[in-house]
């Protein structure tokens, strides 16, 4: 018999971090404006990021790392495209000969998703999830490595 998967508002309510008042508010802004329901739970402060990644740690079983102070493999980051990092938010952290592991803030994102693992030429993807901050911060230092190198050339 398989495991039905909980929705991310089920566990919150669950956990007492919500109550169903504020679940069907927010649902039915999220119908409205199409954002992801951790955004909008977020915006209206009734969870903070942490209560989220946690929660979708817990839900699809993918760990939360911190980036801050972690070295970065310039080589490994190049084989990715900008846009991938740039655009989609998706930051490779590693990788080996069979898999590559790649940090993100969104799960949910399906289009994050399937971009990275075509960009993944074949490897198996694994997912780590991390704080907006601690990922737009490898952001800022991937556009620094990019300046640096674009003017070495």
């Amino acid at each position: 018999m398989s495991k039905v998967q909980k929705k991310l508002g089920e566990i919150l309510m669950e956990k007492g971090l919500i109550t169903q008042e504020q679940l069907d508010l927010v649902l039915e802004e999220q119908s409205r404006t199409k954002k992801f329901l951790g955004e909008v739970l977020i915006k209206h402060q009734l969870i903070s990021e942490q209560d989220l990644l946690s929660t979708l740690s817990e839900q699809f079983n993918y760990p939360v790392v911190s980036l801050k102070n972690k070295y970065i493999n310039w080589e490994l980051v190049r084989t990715f495209s900008p846009s991938l990092i740039l655009d989609y938010k998706c930051f490779p952290v590693s990788s080996d000969e069979y898999s590559v592991t790649m940090a993100l803030n969104n799960p949910l994102d399906l289009w994050v998703m399937q971009k990275a693992e075509q960009e993944a030429g074949g490897l198996r993807l694994k997912v780590v999830l991390v704080s907006l901050e601690d990922l737009e911060d490898a952001i800022f230092r991937y556009k620094q490595y990019l300046q640096k190198n674009i003017t070495n050339f």
